[in-house]
């Protein structure tokens, strides 16, 4: 299996930011993202102009790096230039940087400040589609296939233990696939909009009446009794 990446970016210890390997496409995007092509009678190579300070230097090889992984190179990047690498006491050069995606989504989950808010971030991680969950199952069935592949009793074993990880991770999505519903269900009901406010209005309202409208009551023309005044001695 190689690991060789596309494209290498890297300060050199003389403080140059330089860029190597790729093909024609990843030399367009470098020269895009401003690097500038360097040149000797054996080799040639892509580097950042050298006026612009250490800062900018970081800001053109991040940007760079990102353009290149958007069209499909894998890059190397230089941890002391990557301005979106997350580092932590037990990993200082940010190496870890899919650990690190998911410390940030941590970080977004204690900072939430609603359920419905806290919901959504729990989706990215329970999604039965496209969540965290989902996708680590999928890592491990593929670890097993590539133990599986060196058809040792070391190569068995390894398999056999990350199909049951895989086996662990399934299930594990299936029981909280519900979990980000449940979220945000614990918080207040939201707010309807006016049209569904006015949606459900006429949706309850009665039935406007149909036909004639009765007639109101004529009074009597009998006048009332009254008693006749009687004879006095």
């Amino acid at each position: 299996m190689s690991t060789t990446p596309h494209v290498v970016i890297t300060r050199e210890p003389t403080g140059n930011v330089i860029a190597e390997g790729g093909d024609e496409l990843a030399v367009t995007i470098l020269k895009r993202a401003g690097f500038v092509i360097e040149t000797t009678p054996l080799s040639f190579w892509y580097r950042l102009p050298w006026d612009m300070g250490e800062e900018r230097e970081n800001q053109l090889a991040s940007h760079a790096a990102r353009m290149l992984t958007a069209v499909g190179y894998q890059v190397e990047l230089d941890p002391g230039l990557d301005l979106t690498r997350i580092t932590t006491p037990t990993d200082p050069l940010g190496t870890r940087v899919y650990g690190q995606q998911i410390l940030s989504l941590t970080d977004q989950l204690n900072g939430a400040e609603t359920y419905a808010g806290a919901a959504d971030l729990i989706e990215h991680v329970v999604d039965p589609d496209d969540g965290v969950l989902v996708r680590l199952g999928e890592f491990f069935e593929a670890a097993a296939v590539q133990a599986n592949v060196a058809d040792t009793d070391d190569g068995w074993y390894l398999s056999h233990l990350c199909e049951d990880a895989a086996a662990t991770l399934t299930s594990l999505a299936e029981d909280v696939r519900d979990a980000g519903h449940q979220m945000q269900r614990l918080g207040p009901p939201q707010k309807r909009s006016w049209q569904e406010g006015v949606a459900t209005y006429y949706a309850t309202a009665p039935s406007p009446r149909t036909g004639a409208t009765p007639a109101a009551e004529e009074p009597s023309v009998t006048p009332p009794n009254t008693p006749r005044p009687g004879r006095s001695r």
